[in-house]
């Protein structure tokens, strides 16, 4: 195992071409992964015309790999598709302390998605919701005729439940919706759901004599939970209670609580987005289950135990490895190779650890040296970059800007074109 880990040490300071032969040996790519990662085999715009409508494009994103994270005692490179400066970083950093002075555990809770299918406006409701229920096995058996690929596998829909809900507009008539809960097995499963509810809509019109509005399945699937749990042992006292304190702070506020959760969402959203996941669900439902309460909260937890840091994070987590993008797209498959997964709960825990791992990163930061220096010095290539600077002048504009940073405490555009001109010797 250390062996295995020991290909990504000093990953950072590898030029592209060592990266990738170091991953080829981790993940056991073959050259066809090799040449589809580094954009020497395109996307077919055969695939690209059955994703979307109207292709004029391609909108090219960088991926990278943090490193050093061992998740339930397995080394895992995580490919992340992300723009943003600093984010795969401070993961990896984060990742290799937790190596040296902790753990990363993980679990599942719940296999189930949601669909639902809304009546309205309910004539009577106590009627309805007798009729359902005694047909519940009947709409169940049904419901599963319509996914039987999804059957044959051991899934398909476990359970109905029904909710009555009060109408917003006060019109004197409740509104009454259908739940369908379904193990999607290794799908994410909204085509499916969606199927499922639509072809109900017509039994349950029959039976009720109701007429059916929405089908549609929900984002908030908190019948299929992903939960990370992280412990640093023997931990700097101050950082640890800054790192709890910090937690507080969100759980006091929900202007903080958004920006703490955006920080989570900074790990989990690259790994989506690089195994064709839909990123924007996944969102969704996290941020929906953050508000649960009437309140955003924070959807990780840190507080001091002893001389130990522990941090816990439970989110719902609707991924699939299997159907859409993810089967057609070949850097999303590549992606699931590197990852190692063998199922789409093991996706949703590493997307989770990920998550909570970024997390104490940003946590860290703040905690001590403040988060602009870190992420302002990995910031100056790119400032480097929209000064004009060329490919071979970037080193030195990146050493100079990190030495104002330090100095000044700030850079900016306009002092990157005068590092630059002064680096060129020409007079602004």
């Amino acid at each position: 195992m250390e062996n295995r880990q020991q290909l990504m040490e000093g990953f950072h300071r590898m030029t592209r071409e060592q990266r990738l032969f170091r991953l080829a040996q981790f993940a056991d790519l073959n050259s066809d992964d090799i040449a589809i990662l580094s954009g020497k085999k395109p996307i077919p715009d055969s695939v690209a015309e059955h994703l979307i409508e109207n292709v004029v494009g391609y909108f090219p994103m960088p991926m990278g790999i943090a490193s050093h994270f061992r998740i339930d005692g397995r080394d895992v490179a995580i490919p992340m598709a992300v723009e943003e400066t600093s984010i795969i970083a401070a993961a990896s950093a984060a990742a290799k302390w937790i190596r040296k002075d902790g753990s990363i555990k993980t679990y599942a809770k719940g296999r189930l998605i949601i669909g639902q299918i809304q009546i309205p406006t309910v004539k009577n409701v106590s009627r309805s919701v007798k009729i359902l229920h005694e047909n519940r096995d009947f709409l169940m058996a049904y419901a599963n005729t319509f996914i039987p690929g999804i059957v044959n596998r051991g899934g398909g829909v476990r359970d109905i439940a029904l909710r009555e809900l009060k109408r917003p507009d006060d019109i004197g008539q409740s509104m009454l919706v259908i739940h369908i809960l379904c193990d999607p097995c290794d799908a994410m499963g909204a085509n499916l759901i969606n199927q499922v509810c639509e072809a109900l809509k017509p039994k349950i019109e029959e039976l009720t004599d109701e007429t059916v509005g929405l089908c549609i399945l929900s984002n908030l699937v908190d019948g299929k939970l992903s939960v990370a749990e992280v412990v640093i042992r023997n931990i700097d006292p101050m950082l640890g209670h800054g790192i709890s304190e910090a937690t507080l702070f969100a759980k006091a506020d929900p202007y903080r609580a958004a920006t703490h959760n955006k920080g989570v969402l900074n790990g989990i959203d690259p790994i989506l987005i690089a195994t064709g996941n839909d990123w924007r669900a996944v969102e969704a439902g996290i941020h929906t289950y953050a508000a649960r309460s009437g309140q955003t909260q924070p959807v990780t937890d840190w507080f001091m135990d002893g001389k130990d840091l522990i941090g816990r994070i439970e989110v719902p987590m609707a991924v699939g490895t299997v159907g859409g993008v993810t089967k057609i797209h070949p850097v999303a498959r590549v992606a699931l190779k590197i990852l190692g997964v063998n199922s789409a709960e093991e996706l949703g825990r590493i997307c989770a650890a990920v998550g909570l791992v970024q997390n104490l990163g940003a946590l860290k930061a703040l905690s001590t040296v403040g988060i602009v220096k870190g992420h302002m010095q990995l910031h100056a290539a790119n400032l480097a970059i929209a000064a004009g600077a060329e490919i071979h002048e970037v080193a030195q504009m990146r050493v100079r800007l990190s030495e104002i940073l330090t100095t000044e405490k700030t850079i900016s555009l306009s002092r990157a074109r005068e590092v630059l001109a002064n680096l060129r010797g020409v007079t602004l």
